[in-house]
């Protein structure tokens, strides 16, 4: 029987319906592949670990879904599918609106495999990479006040690659002005409703 975790049920359930079959098809996929897998819950979303490492992760927003490979960064990648380094701001497979968005059960089930070996051969992401990961930002407290006042919008932040949330937060410390910076706190506020970062206009 796989190792589920109630509170991705909870969380599947709470998501957008557009969402579910994806989150549910993504969720049947790394179980099917990789039968080892365990649930969790992560910064907020579900988490996928094997050999007591994350091997991916699945996230839903208002209009898209979202999903990574931990070790993606050294992975194979013969099918060309793999958005990484900043590309990945929408997660290694785009914006995924619908199961149709993902790869064929075929190739994505190769690359659980693929992913699930790296972590069976205890294959660890180079130290620049893992220190980049784990870098902390630091969130000044009127941000951190506005992003809890909406638990998802925590979420989504939270979701986002380190270089993106970087970026909202360089945007609104660099405000020099009081109301400037309160303007651009509501901003990122709404556009985080929406799932979009901060250059959002300028990605494909």
């Amino acid at each position: 029987m796989p190792t589920t975790d109630k509170r991705i049920d909870a969380y599947i359930a709470n998501a957008q319906s557009f969402a579910q079959p994806v989150l549910r098809h993504i969720r049947a996929m790394v179980h099917k592949a990789c039968p080892g897998v365990e649930e969790t819950i992560k910064w907020g979303f579900p988490h996928f670990e094997y050999k007591g490492a994350i091997l991916c992760s699945m996230a839903a927003f208002k209009q898209h879904c979202a999903f990574g490979f931990w070790k993606a960064s050294i992975m194979q990648d013969p099918e060309k599918i793999l958005h990484i380094g900043e590309k990945a701001s929408m997660g290694h497979f785009n914006k995924i609106t619908s199961p149709e968005d993902l790869p064929s059960d075929k190739i994505f089930t190769a690359y659980i495999k693929q992913a699930a070996k790296l972590n069976e051969d205890g294959v660890q992401l180079p130290s620049k990479t893992k220190t980049k990961l784990a870098a902390p930002l630091e969130v000044p407290d009127d941000v951190q006040k506005a992003l809890r006042k909406n638990k998802k919008t925590l979420e989504i932040f939270n979701a986002f690659a380190p270089s993106h949330r970087k970026e909202y937060l360089q945007w609104i410390t660099e405000a020099k002005t009081a109301p400037t910076r309160n303007k651009r706190i509501e901003t990122m506020i709404e556009w985080l409703k929406e799932g979009k970062s901060r250059n959002w206009k300028y990605e494909k």
